[in-house]
């Protein structure tokens, strides 16, 4: 059985994105996500948020293997997005809990001509407090501002580090678990 979209749908869309907005302009911060919308297995609620924002018929997603069907038959009833098997076609790269995450040198990297033309990473984790502290640098940040994620992928450090030095190319990356949110952008320095 299909799971219902929002409640609201243009007033919850309006939240979420702001939210996203609000933690893109500061990274490593973290905010909550309570918009009423169905959560198919395998999804979390701050992920499926930002899926039912973010993703359309315009923007290709990328899932990985092992996906359930109704993840799938979810995101494309609610929001009609193409779904790709080569993560470098995809605007949206949507890794929920327990799936191995792409290395961010594979996903789209814009080009120097349109640079947002790059790949967002939505990245579930297992908590976004309570890991080790990586310190942030960079803008929206006024003068450091730690992120304490659990989960990130063993090498996901020495990966950002490639990345933020391909500014202006490179992935942004949003991290949900539960109902949080945090996010990276390309132009923040981490330091371990």
């Amino acid at each position: 059985m299909l799971l219902p979209g929002f409640d609201d749908a243009v007033q919850s869309a309006q939240r979420t994105f702001r939210a996203a907005l609000d933690a893109m302009s500061r990274p490593g911060s973290v905010r909550e996500l309570h918009e009423s919308c169905g959560v198919p297995h395998g999804l979390s609620p701050a992920l499926s948020a930002l899926l039912l924002t973010l993703v359309d018929a315009d923007t290709p997603l990328w899932l990985p293997p092992g996906v359930p069907a109704a993840v799938r038959a979810f995101l494309r009833f609610h929001c009609g997005c193409p779904l790709v098997d080569d993560v470098a076609r995809a605007a949206f790269v949507a890794v929920p809990a327990g799936h191995a995450a792409p290395a961010l040198a594979a996903c789209a990297q814009g080009d120097p001509a349109y640079p947002d033309r790059s790949a967002t990473l939505l990245l579930e984790v297992a908590a976004l407090s309570g890991g080790p502290a990586v310190t942030l640098r960079g803008p929206g940040i006024e003068h450091e501002a730690a992120l304490c994620a659990q989960g990130l992928p063993a090498d996901f450090w020495t990966q950002w580090h490639a990345n933020q030095a391909r500014f202006p190319l490179g992935v942004d990356v949003l991290l949900t678990s539960g109902h949080a949110l945090s996010a990276l952008p390309r132009t923040t320095q981490a330091e371990l």
